[in-house]
């Protein structure tokens, strides 16, 4: 005998409509819960890895790609990312500033070679300056 399940545009509707209704349950469940994600997530780092090697072997990551995929990615994209991105970056600023302080402050201490024509394979060093840099802080090194 089979199973019985709802119509597909039912479920979906229910799954919209109860999700629209939590939003407040949401806020609660996550509220004090960043050291137990923290310790949740250390913790399954070896598996992680296990995982994201198994995934590489098997060529998931490229199998995934696919027509309905890149349809998808388009119409998310440009339906609820665009309305969505806004207001993300305003909620981001100070995080972002906060993130960002240390690579501008580095960035501020570095003398460069001086500058020579242009088209000068000798500016490349300029650029290798700021990259070296930016690297060392990035991998703590600096």
């Amino acid at each position: 005998m089979a199973i019985a399940v709802k119509d597909v545009t039912a479920a979906a509707q229910k799954f919209v409509a109860r999700a629209q209704a939590a939003g407040g349950d949401y806020k609660t469940g996550v509220q004090g819960a960043g050291g137990k994600w923290a310790a949740n997530t250390k913790a399954s780092s070896d598996a992680w890895g296990l995982g994201v090697q198994q995934a590489i072997s098997d060529g998931r990551f490229a199998n995934s790609i696919d027509q309905q995929s890149q349809q998808k990615f388009q119409d998310r994209a440009a339906n609820v990312g665009a309305q969505r991105y806004p207001q993300g970056v305003a909620g981001a600023q100070q995080a972002w500033a906060t993130s960002t302080k240390p690579y501008l402050d580095l960035i501020a201490t570095i003398n460069l070679p001086p500058r020579q024509p242009k088209g000068s394979p000798n500016n490349y060093q300029r650029v290798q300056a700021i990259g070296d840099a930016l690297r060392r802080r990035k991998l703590g090194q600096a």
